[in-house]
């Protein structure tokens, strides 16, 4: 599926939304450029799950974890990893198991580590400043 987004607000509806239909194990790997809203995309996805924290990019902390919510989130920034060797160094399997959801920004830098049945989400710049263009699939069906 496509969508233009026009702004941070719409953005952050289309992450509600897709949340509000996630199961227990859940992983939305993220592609796209920086700044492109990928952070503001997760904060949509934690009110959709009921969490009421503040969502912030974990890019210095590799992952944040809220908690509270219908499910927990947990939300990773793969973007100074340089391989799925190091994903496994913190963790990643253990998080695959706590019945959470886990989103991946920077999921191409980590991309052989994902398994099958994970939901991709690539979100480019548009025709403006304010304009995304997001595509929302399963592994093979959006084009990076």
């Amino acid at each position: 599926m496509e969508y233009c987004s026009n702004s941070v607000a719409e953005t952050e509806a289309l992450g509600e939304e897709l949340a509000r239909r996630l199961e227990p194990g859940a992983v939305v790997a993220f592609s796209g450029d920086l700044g492109a809203g990928k952070t503001a995309f997760v904060r949509g996805m934690a009110r959709g799950l009921g969490i009421g924290e503040r969502v912030t990019s974990p890019t210095f902390t590799i992952v944040n974890e809220y908690e509270g919510g219908r499910l927990p989130l947990f939300h990773f920034d793969m973007y100074r990893l340089g391989s799925a060797d190091e994903l496994y160094d913190i963790g990643w399997e253990d998080y695959l198991v706590r019945g959470g959801v886990c989103a991946v920004e920077w999921s191409e830098n980590i991309r052989e580590a994902l398994e099958e049945g994970c939901i991709l989400v690539d979100i480019r710049r548009g025709e403006n400043d304010g304009q995304r263009i997001i595509r929302i699939g399963r592994e093979g069906s959006v084009n990076q």
